[in-house]
């Protein structure tokens, strides 16, 4: 009956590798557009064989979003110019119908986004399965549809090592930075 199919399943996941697994489940490889005008593959382009740190704002948030992104400015400040070498943070927008590559633009200048940081939108299906795969939803689904009842959370991961955490997006820079790097070890404890 049922399980000789349920054992089948279990033997096609075991034959694929587990950072092949975890991208197929966690980073799907959907188009995106950066605040700089340029389409980039979610996968191929921002995460794969990086360090990475992730949150989901948008522009016109007058509630925690400014907060997170001054406070991620101070962690980018501490990890210093590892930012856009070998780390890289992404603000992906809650609201991509609003949030334009040309109103994300005026965000990151607003907010003084440097290099090594790119603010995203895309479809807003690819956003919302994005935000899904990443887990930046509410599990109340009726609570999960307003996007503007967000907490401010950051997630941040290297891909090749498959570590990945999370913590609020208001925890000490200092905090932020060091758990960023304990993902790096033994790099990062040299």
């Amino acid at each position: 009956g049922l399980a000789a199919p349920a054992r089948a399943e279990e033997r096609k996941w075991a034959d694929i590798p587990p950072r092949e697994s975890i991208r197929k489940r966690y980073f799907p490889d959907v188009p995106l557009l950066t605040h700089e005008g340029k389409t980039v593959r979610f996968y191929d382009a921002l995460v794969k064989d990086k360090l990475v740190v992730f949150n989901f704002m948008y522009a016109t948030c007058t509630g925690i979003c400014p907060t997170v992104m001054t406070n991620l400015a101070r962690v980018r400040k501490v990890l210093g110019d590892r930012v856009g070498r070998d780390i890289f943070f992404y603000s992906l927008t809650l609201k991509p119908r609003e949030d334009t590559p040309e109103v994300l633009a005026q965000y990151a200048k607003m907010h003084h986004i440097e290099p090594g940081w790119s603010l995203l939108t895309g479809s807003p299906d690819d956003i919302d399965l994005l935000r899904h795969t990443l887990g930046f939803y509410d599990s109340n689904s009726e609570l999960d549809r307003d996007t503007s009842n967000h907490i401010g959370i950051v997630r941040y991961g290297n891909e090749p090592l498959m570590r990945w955490g999370a913590c609020p997006g208001m925890s000490e820079p200092e905090w932020i930075a060091k758990s960023i790097l304990w993902l790096d070890w033994p790099q990062g404890h040299a």
